[in-house]
C-alpha cells in the first residue's frame, strides 16, 4: 500500500505541471491584456503601462512563469488585481460558506438515492419502478434555475418558509436559516440522476450468478441486497461520489449568485467577469490538486470496501 501511495503521489508531479503549464499559457496568450482590463476604456496609454508594470506583466514570459510556480509551491497566489484581497484570505472566508451549502447537498444525495435506488431496483418493472423512472426522467428535463426561480417565489415568496437571500458569520444560524432553501432545490434536483445512476449499478449486480447462488443457500432478502449486492455495487457508487466531491469545495455558480452566498462559486464567477487572473489561476490549479488528491483517496477506499482489489 505505501509503495502504491508513493509512486501516485510521484504520478501526480508530471499532472500537476502540465495543468499549471496549461493554465499559465491559456491567461498569458489568449486571455486578453489585464492592464487594459482593469483600466478601463477611459484609461491613457500611460495608464495601462504603468498598470502592467505595476502587475509585473512587461516581465518576460519565462519569469511569469517561474513567479507562477514558486506561488504555487508557496501557496501564496498574491493578492486580487480587482479588491487587492489576499487569494489565500479569499479562500479562507470563502471557502466555509461553499462547505455550509454544500456538504449537506451531496449528503443528501447519497442518503436518499441510495435506498430508492435499491428498492426500485429490487421491484424493477412493477409500477413503482416505472413510476419513479418516469418523475426522475422529468426532474431531470427541467433546468435547476426554473427551480432555484420558482421554489424562491413558491416557498419564500409565497409561503414564507424560508429567506430568499442573507447570510450571516454564524455557520449555525446559515445551516439552519439561509441553507435550507438552496439545499432542497439543489436535491430535488441531485437525487433524479444518482437514483437512475445508482439503479442501474444495483440492477448489475442483481443479475449476477452470485445473487442465485445466495438465494439458493437460503438467505434472506435484506443479506442478499445490504450484505451481498450492495457491498459489490458500492466501488461504481463510491467512484460517483468521488467525481462529485470536487464540486463541494468549488461551489455552485447558481445557488451562490441567486442565493447572494458569498462562496467561492460565487466569487469565481466575479472574478472572471472582472478578468481577475490571481484568483482564477489560484481556483484551477487548487481544483486540479484537489481532484488528484481525491481520486487517489477514491482508489484507497476500493481496497477498503472490497478486499479483492489489488492497487497496481
Amino acid at each position: 500500500m505505501l509503495a502504491y501511495l508513493i509512486r501516485r503521489l510521484w504520478q501526480m508531479v508530471p499532472t500537476l505541471l502540465g495543468v499549471v503549464l496549461l493554465v499559465f499559457v491559456l491567461f498569458k496568450y489568449f486571455g486578453g491584456d489585464p492592464a487594459e482590463i482593469l483600466g478601463g476604456l477611459n484609461a491613457t496609454p500611460e495608464q495601462i503601462d504603468a498598470i502592467r508594470q505595476q502587475l509585473g506583466l512587461n516581465e518576460p514570459a519565462w519569469f511569469q512563469f517561474w513567479i507562477f510556480i514558486k506561488s504555487i509551491a508557496t501557496f501564496d497566489f498574491g493578492k486580487s488585481w480587482a479588491t487587492n484581497e489576499a487569494v489565500s484570505n479569499l479562500f479562507a472566508t470563502r471557502l466555509p460558506a461553499t462547505l455550509t451549502v454544500m456538504l449537506p447537498i451531496l449528503i443528501l444525495d447519497v442518503l436518499l438515492a441510495l435506498p430508492i435506488a435499491m428498492w426500485v431496483a429490487y421491484r424493477r418493472g412493477s409500477l413503482t419502478d416505472r413510476t419513479i423512472m418516469v418523475v426522475t426522467t422529468v426532474a431531470l428535463s427541467i433546468s435547476f434555475l426554473v427551480y432555484i426561480i420558482v421554489g424562491q417565489y413558491v416557498f419564500g415568496f409565497l409561503l414564507g418558509w424560508f429567506p430568499v437571500q442573507g447570510w450571516t458569520d454564524s455557520t449555525w444560524k446559515n445551516l439552519v436559516t439561509y441553507a435550507p432553501l438552496p439545499v432542497l432545490l439543489a436535491v430535488m434536483v441531485g437525487v433524479s440522476p444518482q437514483t437512475r445512476l445508482y439503479r442501474s449499478f444495483f440492477l448489475d449486480e442483481l443479475g449476477q450468478d452470485y445473487v442465485r447462488t445466495a438465494r439458493a443457500k437460503g438467505l434472506t432478502e435484506n443479506k442478499v441486497l445490504f450484505k451481498h449486492v450492495m457491498r459489490n455495487a458500492m466501488i461504481p457508487i463510491i467512484t460517483n461520489i468521488g467525481l462529485a466531491l470536487p464540486s463541494v469545495f468549488i461551489g455552485s455558480f447558481l445557488i451562490e449568485t441567486f442565493f447572494s452566498i458569498p462562496g467561492l462559486g460565487r466569487e469565481v464567477l466575479l472574478a472572471v467577469n472582472r478578468s481577475d487572473y490571481p484568483v482564477i489561476q489560484a481556483i484551477t490549479v487548487y481544483l486540479a490538486m484537489l481532484t488528484m488528491v481525491i481520486n487517489l483517496v477514491t482508489d484507497v477506499m476500493y481496497k477498503a470496501i472490497d478486499p479483492r482489489v489489488v492497487l497496481k
